[in-house]
């Protein structure tokens, strides 16, 4: 946990920015994989970390502004309980660090909430993302389970965005040391692919270096030489020799802060000639935006800056036609780069996103499009100092897709649909690091890893 003032400081924050109400925050709980005992690894809500540090199932969280309380429900372990688990904190010892004292029994929860329906004090609540949530929501406020998504609190989730969004520098530490155990994943990834070795095994290798650290996974493993498919988990695939290798992982560290990167290298330890033009490509549009970032940029603009820069390489090599911009603004890039260039990162591998792309990403005055591709830009906002997201162009041969545009007849004066065939079999490349937006810029964070493609060759070699 961070110290005290942390959390209170943030609660009283959020206070003001309500003025009145009741703030209600529920904590995760544990969740049975196939039976009630057999639970999956405990991953606490974000928010009420965020706020309150206890990183423990079973515990709702109560802001009551009008009143000036702030109320813990929750229960002890029990001595059963203890006997499975050995010796906790108590809650209230665990409590007071978050600055929390007046701790009661999850029992009388629902009648504290009762009384607030009764006597028509708004209560504020965030987007549920699990089933229970909804139904312990439906039941504690009397609203019908399907109506729960429509009573969300935008007060509320607006106002937690603007603490989330900017990153304090005991944030950015721990980001950091994510970011750290996240390069010693894909060191691992580069270790261990080889030709005849499997996805799973290489991605196995990687959990064990999260899990090692102290923490685990920020998210599935996306290891593939299919890498054509944005999200490629692994599977029982072997490598072959001249396939690239496309490893997209995070750690998420005892603090529950992520990291997340993407390395694409080479089975055999060195790109071919049409692997190196496709990744030196991708890299001049990583650097581009990694140059362009800097408090007051749209990130939307930023965007665009690395398709042209995707477009422009393309058409270099044959596979795409006539000018970069006109490309891009028409949208027949995102053939090879449907998806956005990067999001936020945080508590969260995709952070706040469960609070709402609309708000986390974009503006009132900025909406998101619904055009391919850029419907899929999860960050187009001005960028502020403190903000910590991520840069990850990449280009992407998928046959399926080539195919069905084809047929379509979709930018035929962009595209040279006879030149892809070729590239039925490549993949695809992605690059991807953590940046931080500092006073005058950016920098990247964790420590100095490959990125260009004469140093991954080194690095692998």
């Amino acid at each position: 946990m961070f110290s005290k003032e942390t959390y209170t400081n943030r609660r009283t924050r959020l206070q003001t920015d309500l003025g009145s109400g009741i703030i209600l925050l529920p904590g995760n709980d544990d969740s049975g994989m196939n039976y009630r005992d057999n639970i999956y690894p405990f991953r606490q809500d974000s928010a009420f970390l965020y706020f309150i540090g206890i990183d423990r199932p079973g515990l709702t969280f109560v802001l009551d502004i009008d009143n000036n309380r702030e109320i813990l429900f929750g229960n002890e372990a029990t001595v059963e309980e203890i006997m499975w688990t050995g010796p906790v904190d108590s809650l209230a010892a665990t409590a007071s660090r978050a600055g929390v004292t007046d701790i009661r029994p999850l029992s009388q929860l629902e009648n504290f909430l009762a009384q607030a329906v009764q006597q028509q004090r708004p209560v504020h609540f965030l987007p549920p993302y699990r089933p229970e949530h909804t139904l312990k929501l439906s039941a504690w406020l009397d609203i019908p389970a399907a109506a729960v998504a429509q009573r969300v609190s935008v007060t509320l989730i607006k106002a937690v965005i603007r603490q989330r969004a900017i990153k304090t520098a005991e944030e950015i530490a721990q980001i950091e040391i994510a970011v750290n155990t996240t390069i010693d994943m894909q060191l691992k990834a580069m270790e261990l692919a080889a030709a005849g070795v499997t996805e799973t095994e290489i991605a196995g290798g990687l959990q064990a270096v999260a899990i090692a650290a102290g923490g685990n996974i920020s998210f599935p493993v996306i290891l593939t030489a299919n890498g054509q498919f944005l999200h490629n988990h692994p599977h029982k695939t072997a490598f072959r020799d001249g396939q690239l290798v496309l490893c997209d992982c995070g750690a998420e560290n005892t603090m529950r802060y992520a990291g997340d990167l993407t390395r694409t290298h080479p089975v055999n330890k060195k790109f071919t000639t049409t692997q190196r033009e496709v990744y030196d490509i991708v890299y001049n549009a990583y650097k581009a935006a990694a140059d362009a970032v800097r408090p007051g940029i749209r990130f939307k603009d930023v965007h665009l800056l690395a398709c042209e820069q995707l477009a422009a390489g393309l058409i270099s090599l044959g596979l795409m036609k006539g000018n970069a911009q006109e490309a891009v603004a028409a949208g027949a890039h995102a053939l090879f780069f449907p998806c956005g260039l990067g999001h936020m990162l945080g508590l969260d591998i995709h952070d706040m996103e469960g609070l709402g792309e609309e708000y986390v990403g974009y503006t009132d005055e900025l909406k998101k499009s619904k055009d391919f591709g850029l419907k899929s830009l999860r960050l187009g906002r001005e960028l502020e100092e403190g903000f910590v997201f991520t840069i990850e162009p990449g280009i992407y041969f998928n046959p399926l897709l080539n195919a069905a545009w084809e047929a379509e007849g979709k930018h035929r004066d962009f595209i040279c649909y006879d030149k892809l065939a070729a590239y039925d079999n490549f993949g695809g490349v992605r690059l991807e690091d953590n940046f931080l937006i500092t006073a005058n810029g950016s920098r990247i964070l964790g420590r100095p890893f490959a990125k260009t493609a004469t140093e991954i060759e080194d690095l692998i070699a």
